[in-house]
């Protein structure tokens, strides 16, 4: 009797599912870290070149853009560096900020608020039943254009077109000039709503209406031309009172409020080196 061939078994990748697919890699912390500091560097020295007239320049900037990726790369680099898995999620700290506040709505109503320059649609933020979110997507725009769709935008004719808070989240720090980061602060006054103003936390603070405003921390920690104190000033030129702060390794946070009535008289800033040292940047806001 011929004996039977043993059968041969399959090995398990054999018999894997072909839809199962290893997970794309994600970049480092410092690689992130270095896409968006060289996407920013060379964002400002394309609006530069673009100022000047120099054509040439402009457009080879551009094609380096393109070469690491462009505004898609970018992106990819910013969702990752807030990940709930490298608790960069800064909308978590505004939600926390507000978690002790007596709000006076009507039962279902939530706050209203502008996130300009939106990275995710999934943040604190927008999961929480706090807040009805308008957004203006960084990720279906690109900085420059929503820095553009905010200026721009119609000037709400209603209180009904108003927010209860306007978000700049690591928005102003992208922004190429500094005399635009002021208006840019400045247009947000126009955007926000004063019927909510007996909203307080636990202090008895009046909160609303108000801005919630992240920076690098090297934007105003080591910049030549920007510190805290000159902040506090531009923004108290403007109507706002700071009411919470918190400064991480690698951002600062700012709760500014807004009052109903804005300074008298405006106050110009304009570019003056504050804080010298060699090591220093030179970010800075203008106010003309």
């Amino acid at each position: 009797m011929a004996s039977s061939k043993p059968k041969k078994h399959k090995s398990l990748s054999a018999g894997r599912p072909p839809t199962l697919r290893r997970p794309a890699a994600s970049l480092s912390s410092k690689a992130t870290r270095t896409l968006i500091r060289s996407h920013h560097q060379l964002q400002k020295a394309s609006a530069a070149a673009v100022k000047a007239g120099d054509e040439r320049k402009a457009a080879i900037l551009e094609h380096q853009i393109e070469q690491q990726g462009g505004l898609q790369a970018y992106q990819r680099a910013s969702i990752q560096g807030q990940s709930t898995e490298r608790g960069g999620d800064s909308s978590k700290v505004l939600l926390n900020w507000l978690a002790d506040v007596s709000f006076r709505a009507p039962a279902g109503e939530r706050l209203r608020m502008l996130e300009v320059g939106a990275l995710s649609r999934s943040n604190a933020c927008s999961r929480s039943s706090v807040f009805d979110v308008t957004r203006i997507d960084l990720r279906s725009q690109g900085s420059g254009i929503v820095q553009q769709d905010f200026m721009q935008r119609p000037l709400p004719k209603s209180g009904t077109e108003m927010f209860d808070i306007v978000s700049l989240s690591l928005v102003l720090n992208y922004v190429p000039d500094a005399a635009a980061r002021g208006e840019m602060l400045r247009r947000t006054c126009r955007f926000l709503s004063h019927v909510r103003t007996s909203e307080t936390g636990s202090d008895g603070q009046a909160l609303l209406p108000a801005l919630f405003l992240v920076f690098p921390a090297p934007c105003v920690i080591n910049s030549r031309y920007l510190t805290e104190d000159l902040l506090s000033r531009i923004m108290a030129s403007l109507g706002y009172t700071l009411l919470k702060r918190k400064l991480s390794t690698k951002l600062v946070y700012y709760l500014w409020r807004a009052s109903e009535e804005p300074a008298i008289r405006p106050t110009k800033f304009v570019k003056t080196e504050v804080n010298p040292g060699v090591k220093r940047n030179n970010f800075c806001v203008v106010l003309e």
